[in-house]
């Protein structure tokens, strides 16, 4: 990611559409998910899905990322693994416990795993997604008794303010004639 992504404050202001989370300004849930929205925009404006994630600990962001495959030519640069590698480093540990992830759209399976192996406390996200989800849609990786770690799953966060992102990069790919 580059500098001036990384160096965005989690005092930066955002206006979102509709206010803040269902608790309103005071809400931390929907103050995390409004800086996990500033990440998919700052994917957007690379024309990238825009899809953002933060991982918080302690009340403090400590990684950011949003989708990187096109840029970077990895299938593997989704928003939730970036700020994964990034708190890991932050902590100077891969174990995340402790910390919560706030994502704009529900986790596919890759990394519902990867929040799973990480050992993070909860996760929180925007917008459901129908097609890959695997944080209650598709599957249910996060909570799945089978594992050696479960945590807390919180969806629907900003869902409006996250899926309509999602919806206008989609309906503008498909104008303009791509996949």
């Amino acid at each position: 990611m580059n500098q001036s992504f990384n160096s965005l404050d989690s005092s930066d202001s955002f206006n979102a559409p509709g206010g803040w989370g269902a608790g309103g300004a005071d809400d931390p849930d929907g103050r995390f998910m409004v800086e996990a929205l500033k990440c998919a925009r700052a994917g957007l404006e690379e024309d990238e899905v825009p899809v953002g994630a933060v991982v918080v600990y302690g009340g403090r962001i400590i990684g950011r990322g949003y989708n990187q495959r096109e840029k970077l030519a990895d299938p593997t640069a989704h928003a939730e693994m970036l700020a994964i590698t990034a708190a890991a480093q932050a902590r100077g540990t891969w174990h995340l416990e402790e910390c919560t992830i706030y994502v704009t759209l529900e986790p596919c399976v890759m990394c519902a795993g990867a929040i799973v192996l990480a050992r993070i406390e909860r996760l929180v996200y925007g917008a459901p997604d129908p097609k890959a989800g695997a944080c209650g849609s598709l599957y249910n990786v996060p909570t799945d008794r089978r594992l050696n770690h479960r945590l807390e799953v919180i969806g629907g966060v900003l869902a409006e303010q996250a899926g309509g992102l999602l919806t206008d990069f989609f309906r503008k790919q498909r104008k303009l004639g791509k996949k």
